[in-house]
């Protein structure tokens, strides 16, 4: 389904539906293979044709006509925040009357379905080649279960014609982020200078080559007479996948209520599911079948507001991240261990599909869950899967498979699936009641949610435990590259010999995070550290090692390193380029070409993002901090006024801003918008303690020390705001006080001299 709010992303496009390719001869079968569409796929492998025919896979996207629409378009009424908006059809087509990208109520026709259960979406051809998500949905479920009715998807706001969230708006746009998982073979073909998208695709819907690869190689194999005995191995096919979901999973001889798999499974096929079943960003318009998601996307992190610090999730992270955790995934299992893949049925209904490798003597009952037989709490699914609403009615499974911690669930105030189900109860009681049905041996397995809410919560203090969980093979990779992206901002020397280690994990998102570990040293540090790993054999590790050294000047690299280096930069430009129809992208090249010193171009891009989005923060913070590097402050200081024009409550412009009237000597206006930043994001510490030394620099002691104070009770392991209070406390002659914040501050800098020589000056 298309994703919606913060998460859809934007695009424009030409839809051109490709033609099944011609099949080629042996005789150019070194020519790259080609789509031939399900049909062709159809005429050997019929049962797999019929058992994909209705799936989810099959009505992914579909043309809207009598065969494929399920809402009510029979005149049906539907008023959101004062606009009705109107469903009804004409000679087999079908059409909403509604409010426009100019606010007037206009017919529009509904070209495509999107998706059908719980939910169907539907698609909207606008000039350009964009197709845009209209934001009231079908609820499709049976009327009994609160279905058949119309709903929309943003219901507690009222979302102006104008902005980017509105359903014509660049966050309900189909192109960038939604095409690429819903059809085969998609380019999307964005064309950034004239902004219209020129996107093809062989298949409308998920079909068998998006999984298998271009089948053209396979249908000669399968059409040679004479293949019998002598056939490759691949049997042509473009990536071959081997479930062996049935005889892979054996239980012991001698006892074990869990079954072991015999072989590790095919990488392959794990990746096939994971380039679109996982929260990430794209590396390359049009990936390869089975290739390592590494290698064409990045892999958004365990950290708010996607998971929770436990990693559980909590906003629409589409299963991947959540299983990578899991000891279910490091021992081998597979999507389609559980899930057939072409029907998209589970194995087997209920507990039986668990109880396919977890034998149900042991695990399916009472003595297991210690819930009555008959009652609820009794599927495996509600104590190891809790689920979460998405999309109002969409109720997801979390395939972490972990076992409920509500020790560590009440720590981190994050939910557990004992007081999910028991509203009244809290997590302590249901820690006590585990401890009476399993001992306490439950509470020593490994979780990770304790060191990550340390590190979103504790920040420098945390560090060598953020570290130490990076380093621990106990953990998933995943775990260990969450660890030390939480990790990057707090770096210090002394601790660089364990960043050092992770560059050499052998797990591509360890080494990924590892390098942003190495990225507020000098030069020379990074280019010790990520010069190797410019030849990584991961395309995503590579594209970051080229980022941290871009800045290098080309006098300090040997000339061979300098041009690999250039080559991978070069590479990843391209990359950014080809999803230039999203606002972070944009932001994201201008920071690399800032990088490079390529200021000008710097300045286009993060023009374009604020072209796209209007409301786009870091476009305006970035490009008025380009201008403050080009001697244009005043320049800058109108580009803050604008964005802040449009985002009078954003903190980060107000902080901007504040800055530039600091550089100005204009501090009246300086304290006015830094305590407007201060007070806007008190979760921010950055912002009180910019707001209290302005303070203090303008002779204002004691209400500096105020907001010190109270920034300290809520980051009360914050670096700079310790210093701070140990300066002021001290200058007030409270010796007693800035001993206390110096020992605290030692505490989070352990191995800072200067602060174990304030100490002890303090403490004659």
């Amino acid at each position: 389904m298309l994703a919606v709010a913060a998460i859809v992303l934007a695009g424009y496009y030409l839809l051109a539906p490709r033609s099944p390719s011609e099949t080629p001869s042996s005789a150019v079968a070194s020519r790259p293979p080609t789509y031939v569409g399900a049909a062709a796929c159809g005429q050997c492998h019929q049962d797999q044709l019929k058992a994909w025919t209705g799936s989810h896979h099959d009505r992914a996207m579909q043309k809207a006509d009598g065969r494929t629409v399920v809402g009510d378009f029979n005149n049906a009424r539907f008023v959101h925040y004062g606009i009705e908006s109107t469903f009804y059809s004409r000679n087999g087509r079908y059409f909403v009357h509604t409010e426009g990208a100019d606010g007037a109520l206009t017919d529009f026709e509904i070209a495509y379905t999107f998706g059908v259960y719980p939910l169907q979406q539907y698609l909207i051809a606008f000039p350009g080649g964009r197709l845009q998500a209209l934001s009231i949905a079908w609820d499709s479920r049976p009327k009994v279960e609160g279905g058949q009715r119309w709903f929309h998807l943003i219901p507690d706001e009222e979302i102006a014609h104008d902005d980017p969230l509105h359903w014509t708006g660049l966050y309900q746009n189909w192109n960038l982020q939604c095409a690429e998982c819903h059809s085969t073979n998609l380019r999307k073909g964005y064309d950034a200078e004239a902004r219209i998208y020129r996107t093809t695709f062989s298949e409308i819907n998920v079909a068998c080559e998006a999984c298998h690869g271009p089948g053209s190689r396979h249908v000669t194999w399968a059409a040679q007479s004479s293949r019998r005995g002598q056939e490759p191995a691949d049997k042509g096919l473009a990536v071959h996948l081997q479930s062996r979901w049935d005889v892979a999973w054996r239980f012991a001889e001698q006892g074990g209520p869990i079954a072991r798999r015999d072989a590790p499974p095919d990488a392959a096929l794990m990746n096939v599911c994971a380039a679109c079943h996982a929260r990430r960003s794209t590396l390359a318009d049009g990936v390869p079948a089975g290739a390592p998601l590494e290698e064409t996307h990045r892999l958004a992190m365990l950290v708010p507001p996607g998971y929770h610090a436990d990693g559980q999730q909590r906003d629409e992270v589409y299963t991947w991240g959540s299983f990578l955790q899991s000891r279910m995934f490091r021992q081998g299992v597979t999507c389609m261990d559980c899930h057939e893949p072409h029907a998209l049925k589970l194995r087997a209904e209920g507990n039986a599909v668990c109880g396919r490798c977890h034998d149900p003597a042991a695990f399916d009952t009472p003595r297991h869950h210690f819930h009555s037989a008959s009652g609820k709490g009794t599927a495996c699914v509600d104590c190891h899967m809790p689920a979460q609403t998405y999309m109002i009615i969409d109720a997801r499974r979390d395939h972490g498979f972990r076992i409920p911690r509500p020790d560590v669930s009440g720590a981190i105030d994050a939910p557990n699936a004992c007081t999910t189900c028991h509203t009244t109860r809290d997590a302590g009681w249901a820690a006590s009641a585990m401890d009476g049905w399993y001992g306490s041996g439950w509470r020593k397995r490994p979780q990770h949610g304790l060191a990550v809410h340390a590190g979103l919560t504790q920040g420098a203090r945390a560090l060598p435990s953020l570290l130490e969980l990076a380093r621990d093979p106990a953990y998933a990779p995943v775990v260990r590259a969450t660890a030390a992206t939480i990790a990057q901002p707090h770096m210090r020397p002394a601790l660089l010999p364990l960043a050092r280690a992770l560059l050499r994990d052998p797990d591509p998102l360890v080494r990924i995070a590892a390098l942003g570990l190495v990225e507020p040293f000098p030069a020379a540090i990074r280019l010790e550290a990520a010069t190797a790993l410019l030849g990584d054999g991961v395309q995503g590790v590579r594209f970051e090692a080229a980022r941290l050294l871009a800045d290098i000047p080309d006098g300090q690299l040997p000339p061979a390193q300098r041009a690999i280096r250039d080559t991978v930069t070069n590479a990843y430009i391209a990359s950014l380029k080809e999803n230039l129809d999203w606002p972070a992208a944009n932001v994201t090249l201008g920071n690399l070409l800032v990088r490079q010193g390529r200021l000008f171009e710097a300045f286009q891009a993060y023009r374009q993002a604020l072209a796209l989005d209007s409301k786009f923060v870091g476009a305006y913070v970035n490009l008025a901090d380009l201008h403050r590097q080009e001697g244009t402050d005043i320049e800058g200081e109108k580009v803050l006024r604008r964005g802040l024009e449009l985002l009078p409550q954003s903190a980060e412009l107000h902080h901007a801003l504040g800055l530039r009237l600091v550089r100005a000597n204009d501090l009246p206006g300086a304290l006015r918008e830094l305590g407007e930043a201060a007070a806007s994001a008190p979760d921010n510490p950055r912002h009180a303690y910019v707001y209290a030394i302005a303070l203090h620099s303008a002779g204002r002691r004691q209400e500096a020390m105020a907001i010190l104070t109270d920034a300290d009770a809520r980051h009360p392991y914050d670096p700079d705001i310790l210093g701070a209070l140990v300066s002021l406390a001290r200058e007030q002659g409270a010796v007693g006080d800035a001993l206390r914040y110096a020992r605290l501050l030692l505490e989070v800098l352990p191995d800072d001299p200067g602060v174990s020589r304030l100490v002890r000056e303090l403490e004659r």
